[in-house]
């Protein structure tokens, strides 16, 4: 037989390669994982980012949220979900997520953990402090228009359309004028 220099040279190269590959007769062992949603309580929800409605799946193990995902039944999502709702577990299960509201004195370098109850307070005295030292019963015409322009809100996108019903309702009743929504901006 007669083998050229070339020949050889790729003989040579695939059994290196072949003997390389570490094969073994032994049979296969496959190990299946097991599901981290195994033994969990499902539950369906509707995620909180935008006025959509996605349903979610949220599976739930000794009171704990083990997995979400979207909800193939869905006649709304079909089981997918945008990057926001694909991330909606970060919203339970995230070490820095704040537990209790936090309250920066003025001039204070450090914030502070402060109870609800004292916060949300501390918002009513300051919201009303505002609305009451810039509330305008009646304009130059001699008008009745009652309202404030010293306090402004921008929505969020993680209001669904109730929510967003009710808050534009109470934010009408302080007579505020100023009023944007983060999907505009």
């Amino acid at each position: 037989m007669n083998v050229s220099r070339r020949g050889f040279l790729k003989i040579s190269g695939a059994v290196v390669a072949v003997s390389g590959l570490g094969v073994s007769l032994k049979p296969i062992a496959a190990y299946a994982q097991p599901l981290k949603i195994k033994y969990a309580k499902e539950t369906t929800t509707v995620c909180p980012y935008c006025s959509v409605g996605c349903s979610i799946i949220v599976s739930t193990r000794d009171g704990k949220v083990v997995n979400t995902e979207g909800n193939p039944n869905s006649p709304i999502n079909r089981g997918s979900l945008c990057s926001k709702g694909g991330s909606i577990y970060q919203m339970a299960v995230n070490e820095n997520r704040l537990g209790k509201p936090l309250y920066r004195a003025p001039y204070a370098t450090q914030w502070k953990e402060v109870e609800w109850e004292w916060a949300l307070d501390k918002i009513a005295r300051n919201v009303k402090k505002s609305r009451d030292a810039s509330f305008i019963k009646k304009n130059k015409k001699g008008e009745v228009v009652n309202r404030t322009e010293g306090i402004a809100s921008v929505g969020s996108a993680a209001m669904d359309n109730e929510e967003c019903f009710i808050y534009q309702k109470f934010l009408r009743g302080l007579g505020l004028v100023y009023i944007e929504h983060q999907a505009r901006i």
